[in-house]
């Protein structure tokens, strides 16, 4: 059984909730209905799923009531370039949580909705599981990011040539962020360097101590993301600081899985994020999980 419902964000817009199934609450900023058309046939070219969202939703709704809402597509049909701060988005969340009547409730996100989650886990105690995939709890690329919104946001105030579908390597499904040109507006790319640029005095390690709740993080072991001359060069890495640093992450109370030889568009796919999360949500929550 679905349910449809509206929640009210900080910036005064709405972003439509879809509930699916019942049991403890899991909020999913993922998109619940198919991409079709042009843009689902890019996206398999690169190795994405255009139903990425509804494969979610229906791995986990026979066992827990699932709260899907697009939040990432709301922020680029509605951009928030001056506000789209790590207090706003986590009230964002927040809002969603009570439009659906939920007190206690399990937060999956995955890159930078995983970082959006380690911002709702520092400023609330309503949080029952925290599953970040995609982005390091401790040692994430926060200064990177903003040299490539930065260099993002000044290509799309100056766009030098036409958006292109980016290309794929040979060796990967990752697309080559070299042959990327930028579609985003100055408003769509400017609500992102409003949230990096206030993310510079993050200090990750700090913060774990205000994390209360379970929480699992998981990463692909090849989710090292380089950005070409036009970004500055840039090497993102969400891979090394998990990989790196599991001992550390286990004494700070995360259980953190690395998916062997994946990059970062493989790994958020369902079909590898929910034989990690499922069983983990399941126990973390007291959920018996259907045969």
């Amino acid at each position: 059984m679905t349910s449809v419902t509206k929640a009210k964000l900080h910036d005064g817009s709405t972003v439509e909730v879809e509930v699916h199934g019942a049991g403890p609450t899991v909020l999913l900023p993922v998109n619940p209905r198919p991409v079709e058309g042009p843009q689902a046939e890019a996206m398999r070219k690169w190795g994405a799923d255009p139903a990425l969202g509804r494969s979610l939703i229906e791995g986990l709704s026979d066992a827990f009531q699932v709260v899907a809402f697009d939040y990432e597509g709301h922020v680029l049909g509605a951009p928030k370039p001056d506000t789209l701060t790590p207090a706003n988005v986590a009230a964002d969340l927040l809002a969603v949580a009570d439009a659906v009547g939920a007190d206690r409730f399990a937060y999956y996100g995955y890159s930078w909705l995983a970082l959006s989650g380690l911002q709702l886990a520092i400023r609330t105690d309503r949080l029952s599981a925290l599953v970040m995939g995609g982005f390091p709890p401790i040692g994430g690329p926060y200064a990177e990011m903003l040299r490539v919104t930065t260099a993002t946001h000044e290509m799309a105030v100056s766009p030098q040539s036409p958006p292109t579908t980016p290309q794929t390597s040979e060796t990967s499904e990752e697309p080559d962020w070299s042959s990327v040109e930028v579609s985003m507006s100055e408003a769509q790319t400017r609500q992102f360097l409003t949230l990096y640029q206030a993310l510079q005095g993050f200090d990750d390690l700090a913060a774990q101590a205000r994390i209360s709740c379970p929480r699992l993080c998981f990463v692909g072991s090849a989710d090292e993301i380089e950005y070409g001359e036009r970004w500055g060069d840039v090497h993102v890495s969400m891979a090394g600081p998990i990989v790196s640093r599991r001992a550390e992450l286990d004494a700070l109370g995360w259980d953190a899985r690395v998916l062997d030889g994946l990059d970062h568009t493989q790994a958020m796919q369902a079909a590898h994020v929910l034989p990690v999360m499922r069983p983990w949500l399941a126990s973390a929550m007291g959920v018996r999980l259907p045969r």
